[in-house]
This record gives C-alpha cells, structure tokens and sequence, in this order.
C-alpha cells in the first residue's frame, strides 16, 4: 500500500517453518496479556526457544489434535490460533474449542485477531462443529471484550486454575456457529 497505509493481514495454515514465530508470538501474547494476572516470574521465565521446539514436536507428530493458523502482514507472523475438538474428562466432545488466540502486543486493534477468529470460526464451521467453546482468565477483561465482540458470551462455568501457586481462575464462553461463519472465511 502507498501513503503508509498497512497491508492488508493473511491468514493461512501454519507450517513448521512458522514454529519460532508462533512462539514468540505466544510468549509475548501471554507477557503481555496476563501481566498483573499471573506470577511475574513465570511470564519472565518463558522461553520463546522451549516453546518453539515444543511446536515443532507437535506439528511433527501429525496428530490432528488442533488446527493451527498464523496471521501474516508483509511476510511477518503476527498472530496465532488454535482450535479442535473439545474434551471433557479426557474425551473429545461434539463441540470445538479455541484453544489459543494470540496477538503480537503492538498489533492488538490492527484487526489481526479479528481475520484470526473469522478464519477459525470458519475452518470449525466446515469441519461440522456447531458450536465453539473457549476458556479465558476470569480477570481478562480485554480477551473477555474482544470474545464478547465476536459472538462469544459466558455460559456459566467456571474452572480452577493455578500458576506457580497463584490462583487465576477461567470463565468458559460458547458461540454457536452458523452459515454465516462458513461464508466469512479469509481463504481464497
């Protein structure tokens, strides 16, 4: 684009050339977004290398256990989201789950996690899912604003959680998915 404009963000499948990219981008997501939240010293000791080998372990498996996409603008990964099947007591469900939505800092309200959701949304829509379920920090309140944005609302449970001793509790949201998200996908 001319006149210092953005480019426009694309979305695509992540591949494992995308593994140190995407974890710095969840590194930083999680530094930035749970500061205040969690213990200190657990976002401080994140490694973006430990996490990136982790990625590359997965993506190497081939399970199938989550759909993984990267938000790019002029070639550089800014964005990360997963998705799957959902599980309850060790077992998966009829219903998906996003398991990860990350942005880089200094691209929150760039759109990047809007074209992220969008793509996800519909990725599970045509992959049969009817509904999508996600877990975020009770205290987050700018994920909850965003999820609350994109059709997502608390459907009443809540869960446990602990970093480092500290108790973070989760609220689940659940959208339901419809025609309409299938149409919306960024591909082609």
């Amino acid at each position: 684009m001319s006149g210092g404009g953005r480019t426009r963000i694309q979305v695509r499948e992540m591949t494992v050339d995308d593994c140190e990219a995407v974890a710095r981008v969840r590194v930083r997501g999680w530094q930035a977004a749970y500061a205040g939240m969690m213990p200190q010293a657990y976002l401080d000791a994140m490694s973006v290398e430990e996490d990136a080998a982790r990625r590359r372990a997965h993506l190497a498996r081939g399970d199938g256990a989550g759909r993984n996409v990267v938000a790019e603008r002029d070639g550089q990964v800014i964005g990360w989201g997963c998705y799957g099947a959902y599980r309850e007591e060790g077992r998966p469900t009829a219903d998906a789950e996003l398991y990860a939505l990350y942005v880089l800092p200094e691209h929150h309200g760039t759109g990047a996690g809007r074209a992220l959701t969008t793509e996800l949304l519909a990725r599970a829509t045509a992959d049969g899912y009817r509904r999508v379920l996600l877990w975020v920090l009770t205290d987050n309140t700018r994920a909850r604003r965003f999820y609350e944005k994109a059709g997502f609302a608390p459907d009443g449970a809540e869960a446990p959680f602990e970093v480092h001793g500290v108790a973070v509790p989760e609220t689940r949201y659940a959208r339901r998915l419809s025609a309409a998200d299938a149409a919306a996908t960024s591909r082609g």
